[in-house]
């Protein structure tokens, strides 16, 4: 059974009311299919590059290495800068729209930054299948960039808005799940394309992103928006609590809504969200805006989700068993993200997030030494080997999956204040698509001077990032959002820099 969380004030107990309703989980499916679009994209970008007719019409260089240079280090065959700017185009582009997508989610709200990402990506989509040269690859990679762009930063929100506290971990690790349902439907979508005769099948790879950004786009217009936007945006309180009986299925709103109330009064009074974030009494916040998705990104993932067929190809698998093994690295990620979903509000982020580390660090440092001692610069590892690399990185992807991949979305979107969400947000998908672009933008490049060494490299940081959320990250399970300043309050680093008092003598205490 899920722990409750009251929140008492003064001496008097209090405690939202309100159960899972049908029309909460319908919303936040349509929502969350956000990250199938995004899930999808960083795996149909690695498997299409990996095709050999793609490579002979876009990146001929590359492809004259891949099949005719002998000399060459297994290492760098794929070691191009216009080929990882394919990739990572995208990624620059949704850099810069997320700040654009900060004002309109704070002015319009939630549903229409989901609107606009959808919309966007249908057009990036079109243009991806149709290109006829470069520029129109990545001219459609920009546009996808700008729908990632805008729905990474009001998809958590939205979910984090939507859901029953104590179940909020579940409902927003769904964006993670469809990330991995994404990744997962891109690699098994180009396993079938590669084997189309006449070399033309990338195109439907690509064009195939359409039909989540369709389904996103459509549900955008029909989904309702969430109580702390409405409160935001119109100040009507009969409105607000309308919409909080409509998704608590319930008529005891009280407490929230009066937590939205008083949450809707401090963002009011704010002109300036993203130098308002600079605030001392906010730097735990800030902090993890810029830390999390930082170390998301250096776990190393995007390298085995981008480029896996890749790497499957460096160490001497077929094109058609490395898109395969993609397959199943996707379906090891969604199956642990799935677990995560069920466990996040029973074990807490920080459990999580310390299993997961560990279970990466010790895969990666092993594969790593067998790519060391097993692959050189010419010939081919051994089968055996190769496929026990294949099982090690499952098992890197699971820990990942259940960790640092949903939790790294799922804790920024909880953290923040109704006064600096929409810009502290935006702080953290630009910070996550900064470094996701240089990762992207660097990995061939790394691969192919620093060898296996690379997956030491990434090691190295997954140590760091563990040690950072055991000191650093208090336990966010259960605590209701607009109630999340007062954990910062009581935690023995935070309460150094804002203070160990909660305000109005309010405090949280989790029920057994």
């Amino acid at each position: 059974m899920a722990v409750g969380v009251v929140v008492a004030a003064s001496n008097n107990g209090r405690e939202y009311g309100g159960r899972i309703t049908s029309f909460v989980i319908m919303s936040c499916m349509v929502a969350a299919t956000g990250g199938i679009i995004f899930g999808y994209d960083i795996g149909i970008s690695g498997g299409v590059t990996s095709m050999a007719s793609f490579l002979e019409k876009f990146f001929p260089h590359v492809y004259t290495k891949m099949k005719e240079d002998t000399r060459i280090s297994n290492y760098c065959k794929f070691d191009s800068q216009l080929l990882t700017t394919f990739t990572s185009s995208l990624y620059i582009a949704g850099l810069i729209s997320t700040f654009f997508a900060s004002s309109v989610t704070r002015a319009f709200g939630r549903r229409s930054s989901i609107l606009v990402g959808g919309a966007a990506f249908l057009m990036g989509a079109a243009l991806g299948g149709a290109a006829l040269n470069i520029y129109m690859l990545i001219i459609g990679r920009v546009l996808l960039g700008i729908g990632v762009g805008f729905a990474n930063q009001s998809v958590p929100l939205y979910l984090s808005e939507m859901a029953p506290p104590r179940y909020r971990g579940a409902f927003n690790n769904g964006f993670q799940l469809c990330v991995g349902i994404g990744v997962l439907s891109a690699n098994l979508i180009n396993y079938g394309t590669e084997k189309i005769k006449g070399g033309w099948g990338w195109r439907i790879s690509l064009a195939m992103a359409a039909v989540p950004a369709s389904m996103l786009t459509i549900g955008a217009i029909f989904m309702p928006e969430t109580p702390n936007s409405i409160m935001q945006h119109t100040n009507d309180h009969d409105q607000t609590k309308q919409m909080l009986r409509k998704i608590r299925g319930t008529s005891d709103v009280e407490a929230e809504l009066q937590d939205l109330i008083e949450a809707s009064k401090a963002s009011s009074s704010i002109k300036h969200p993203f130098k308002n974030l600079l605030k001392e009494k906010y730097r735990p916040q800030l902090v993890m805006a810029v830390a999390i998705p930082f170390f998301q990104q250096f776990t190393g993932i995007n390298v085995i989700s981008f480029y896996a067929p890749i790497l499957f190809l460096t160490i001497g698998l077929g094109e058609s068993a490395s898109l395969l093994s993609a397959v199943v690295t996707g379906l090891v990620g969604t199956t642990s993200t799935f677990i995560s979903m069920l466990l996040v509000d029973k074990l807490g982020r920080r459990t999580l997030f310390i299993i997961g580390g560990i279970q990466m660090f010790f895969s990666q440092v092993i594969i790593g030494s067998i790519m060391a001692v097993e692959l050189g610069d010419h010939g081919e590892i051994r089968k055996e080997y190769a496929y026990l690399l294949l099982v090690l990185i499952c098992i890197y992807v699971a820990g990942f999956g259940w960790s640092w991949g949903p939790l790294g979305w799922l804790v920024p979107s909880e953290i923040f204040s109704l006064e600096i969400r929409s810009a502290a947000q935006s702080m953290n998908v630009a910070v996550n698509f900064l470094f996701t672009f240089i990762v992207a933008q660097i990995f061939l490049s790394m691969l192919c001077h620093f060898k296996a060494g690379t997956f030491f490299f990434f090691g190295g940081w997954v140590v760091v990032m563990t040690a950072f959320v055991y000191f650093l990250l208090p336990e966010t399970k259960n605590v209701p959002i607009e109630q999340m300043e007062k954990v910062w309050r009581e935690h023995f680093f935070w309460k150094r820099i804002v203070g160990n008092k909660s305000s109005e003598g309010t405090k949280i205490v989790v029920a057994p």
